[in-house]
């Protein structure tokens, strides 16, 4: 048996597999190259060749600049912004979050942007008081077409542009995307505002996201902090020292009494002498504690503040819940105590009710209401003595737009697009000098690209590229090409794109887009070269029909990230889906040949 009828095998299996949706499609991936290995059809060198692909480089880089820029608060300052302009009326709201999903693909992939903009959509759908099914779906179409806006929106332009440099004929410069991209961003919002309401179930969510963007005013309003505290320390020629805390007298301060000594190191104490840098937390009114503070030569190191001033760039707040067997039960704490020397308790509640300022020896269940640096508070993730109820990360990337590093993030940015539009280095590396300066800036740690990255994207792609090249290259997609050439015949370039795109729209519902688009593109190259028809044409409808994964949930991660949150069945998808595929083969077969020329 020959290799192309031996690739060509290997392609059917891979595509049944995939379709079968029983294995890990990454695990399908490896499983296909193992098999080109082993049947002989490439060698050991070239079934690994594909994960040094220049390809798989950018795209994992592509990853960690994404993560910078949604981690540093640049996604949730843009929904607010446009959000703020937009109003609260349906019509304009959706167009508003639906462009701004587009534009955000384009920038950090379609995958990247669903999910910084999913909680805060369903929020605002929740607010308005519209289903956010009528909502979400059209946000995840509006951003697969956004996808096609640039070079970088999606693995499938790369690969397309890649195919077009192999096949000859050049790689597709960073914004010729954007020729088809505008006009199909601009059809599917048209679509979804007009036929969304009609087409798109009004379901609800058995379990609605939790709104962090409005972290800090949820916590207000459940701890319901009726008195401040203040940290007042200790100076070396304050009367105070010397002293027990007992034989303080405050009776000149009307209200004013003291919740907790902690000395210099955090320790509690409780009957030793006041020190120098010993902290006195105190409660009452904010002229008598003036006055206490003036009059006792004490410095404020830390005052009452409603917590939306408390959540910053540089801190925040956290809820964390005392679990059994915590070693910090039984321990002493009150509102204002310092926890090591980051962390602050803000406030303390015991079976829903706030324990006020008084000292409180903790138990099992307990709340605590912690503010500190968001380094510190991300430590608290690993801490077994407390569980906290939304993570410090999160709660960062919702409740703090604009955050620090973001200046930096969005130059970084910009320097990778002018790099990339330009070409004055290749995409591989343009990529690579972005995801380095995120984590030399510390935009981005270490171990924070290495989780941002989506190693299955990484190992799907590099091991499916081999079978890309091993249909190429034994003749498999020769073959392929003429059975299509057979149904459309010889000068018929039209019917040649619509075929075309037919294959690989259909074929994407099921399978991934990025391995759909590996799969296809040879086959595309050799079609177009049967019939004498420019590469670069037929390439560019693929990228569109690639990105057509429309009518099921399982086409594209952000199809499915949206199904639970929005209460979609699986037969939902393709109502609004198929108008939407129709106006994007419409766009593409109409003005694709007036662009690239057959």
């Amino acid at each position: 048996m020959d290799d192309g009828t031996l690739s060509l095998i290997i392609l059917g299996l891979t595509v049944a597999v995939f379709v079968w949706n029983r294995l890990p499609v990454e695990v399908v991936a490896v499983l296909t190259a193992l098999a080109l290995w082993a049947t002989g059809v490439l060698g050991f060198t070239e079934v690994l060749a594909g994960f040094g692909d220049p390809v798989v480089i950018f795209i994992a880089t592509l990853f960690v600049v994404s993560e910078g820029i949604d981690s540093t608060g640049v996604t949730a300052w843009a929904g607010q912004t446009i959000v703020r302009y937009a109003g609260t009326t349906r019509t304009r709201l959706l167009i508003a979050v639906t462009a701004l999903c587009a534009v955000l693909s384009a920038l950090i992939t379609l995958n990247g942007a669903v999910a910084a903009l999913l909680p805060l959509v369903v929020m605002l759908a929740i607010r308005i008081g519209q289903p956010p099914s009528r909502m979400l779906m059209p946000l995840t179409f509006a951003g697969s077409a956004g996808a096609l806006l640039m070079l970088t929106g999606t693995p499938v332009n790369i690969i397309v542009s890649e195919a077009a440099a192999d096949a000859g004929e050049g790689a597709f410069p960073f914004f010729s995307f954007a020729v088809v991209g505008v006009p199909l961003v601009v059809g599917t919002i048209a679509i979804s505002v007009l036929l969304g309401p009609r087409l798109l179930p009004a379901a609800r969510p058995a379990h609605p996201t939790v709104d962090l963007a409005l972290h800090a005013e949820t916590l207000d309003l459940h701890y319901a902090r009726a008195d401040g505290f203040y940290r007042l320390r200790v100076r070396e020629l304050s009367p105070f020292l010397g002293r027990g805390v007992r034989d303080l007298d405050l009776t000149p301060y009307p209200g004013v009494a003291i919740v907790g000594v902690q000395n210099g190191e955090g320790q509690y104490r409780v009957d030793a002498a006041l020190a120098v840098d010993d902290v006195l937390v105190v409660a009452g009114p904010k002229d008598q504690v003036s006055h206490l503070t003036v009059d006792s030569r004490l410095a404020v190191s830390m005052a009452p503040a409603p917590l939306d001033e408390l959540m910053n760039r540089e801190a925040g707040v956290v809820e964390a819940v005392i679990p059994p067997r915590s070693s910090l039960v039984g321990e002493t704490v009150f509102p204002g105590m310092h926890r090591g020397p980051d962390l602050v308790i803000v406030a303390v509640q015991r079976m829903g009710k706030d324990r006020g300022n008084k000292p409180t020896q903790l138990a099992p269940g307990d709340a605590l209401l912690v503010h500190g640096a968001w380094s510190a508070l991300d430590e608290l993730t690993r801490d077994r003595d407390v569980l906290l109820v939304d993570s410090p990360e999160l709660v960062r990337r919702q409740a703090v737009p604009w955050g620090a590093k973001a200046s930096v993030a969005v130059a970084i940015l910009a320097a990778m697009v002018v790099l990339l539009a330009t070409g004055l280095v290749p995409p591989a590396m343009a990529g690579l000098l972005a995801a380095t300066a995120m984590v030399l800036a510390r935009v981005v740690r270490p171990a924070q690209a290495y989780r941002a990255i989506s190693w299955q994207i990484v190992v799907l792609i590099g091991a499916l590229i081999p079978l890309s090249a091993a249909i190429q290259s034994s003749g498999g997609a020769d073959r392929i090409a003429d059975l299509v050439i057979d149904v459309v015949g010889p000068g018929r370039p039209y019917l040649l794109l619509l075929a075309l795109f037919v294959l690989t729209a259909v074929l994407g519902q099921v399978v991934s887009n990025t391995a759909t688009v590996l799969i296809v593109a040879p086959i595309a190259v050799a079609a177009a070269h049967g019939t004498g028809t420019s590469v670069k044409p037929v390439l560019m409808l693929i990228a569109v029909a690639g990105a057509a994964s429309l009518l099921t949930p399982i086409s594209t991660p952000a199809n499915m990230m949206i199904m639970s949150p929005a209460g979609y069945r699986f037969s939902d998808y393709w109502k609004l889906g198929l108008p939407i595929m129709a106006w994007w083969l419409l766009t593409a077969i109409i003005l694709i040949p007036s662009v690239w020329s057959f």
